[in-house]
């Protein structure tokens, strides 16, 4: 088994005169965390749809898993598992209900209560995705992606909206799911969250990958251009502050 999941070569994507996505170019380790940062209309998501296979490929090669996606797209499908940004759920159903529902669309024998454990909503099982708060809602969203047991998952900005003691605690839960073998490839607008969980990140801009190392390399590689901040970063900032008041565990919900 090769140790790439994820090989991206002269990826291309064009609207009309805009190219949203020129020649872009990368890889994905297995059991990786693999983050792409960029500003909004960099291309992000364009390229994130097309490996995906939710938007068509309008030049290069995208192979996943040994497959290549513009000719094995159902494959693939079975393969990824995609949280988005924003979902929308059946409000009647309940969370186990769900997850069953999930699994017969993949034709999967699903096990709920493990799928909650893993994302740490066993508890609320029973409950509706309108009871939960939007941590856990964010926390179901991953547990949905994972009833087919995919071997690459997809986040799209995963901690989005949610606040400091619910965003590391989804960190807990990324890095949960990647000790247990799968590959993680990560949108966010969080250079902390990057940083932290991220083994490599892809930054990319004007539809172009501009970097690509391990965070702490491309830290260094700055600091080595004579690059100084005009403002001294203080040893504890306000989020500091208010972990420190609140505690970092989750609050029961």
């Amino acid at each position: 088994m090769s140790s790439l999941i994820l090989a991206v070569d002269n990826l291309f994507k064009r609207y009309g005169k805009l190219i949203a996505v020129d020649q872009v170019c990368f890889t994905v380790n297995r059991k990786e965390i693999f983050g792409i940062l960029g500003p909004n209309g960099a291309g992000k998501t364009s390229t994130i749809e097309m490996i995906e296979t939710l938007r068509p490929i309008d030049g290069g090669t995208v192979v996943l898993d040994g497959l290549d996606v513009k000719k094995h797209a159902y494959q693939i499908k079975q393969r990824i598992g995609v949280q988005l940004q924003s979902a929308a759920f059946f409000d009647k159903l309940n969370l186990t209900e769900l997850l069953y529902l999930f699994g017969d669309l993949y034709g999967q024998i699903v096990d709920p209560q493990k799928l909650l454990e893993e994302v740490d909503l066993a508890e609320r099982s029973k409950a509706q995705i309108l009871e939960l708060s939007g941590g856990q809602q964010q926390r179901f969203s991953i547990a949905a992606a994972l009833v087919n047991d995919p071997v690459l998952l997809f986040l799209d900005e995963p901690t989005t909206g949610l606040d400091p003691q619910a965003r590391r605690h989804l960190w807990g839960v990324i890095r949960r799911i990647r000790s247990e073998g799968k590959t993680v490839v990560l949108t966010t607008h969080y250079m902390e969250e990057a940083e932290e969980l991220c083994d490599r990140v892809a930054i990319m801009d004007c539809g172009q990958i501009v970097a690509n190392a391990e965070p702490q390399k491309l830290i260094d590689d700055l600091l080595a251009t004579g690059f100084s901040k005009e403002r001294v970063e203080r040893l504890a900032n306000l989020e500091d502050v208010f972990l420190h008041l609140t505690g970092h565990s989750l609050k029961k919900e």
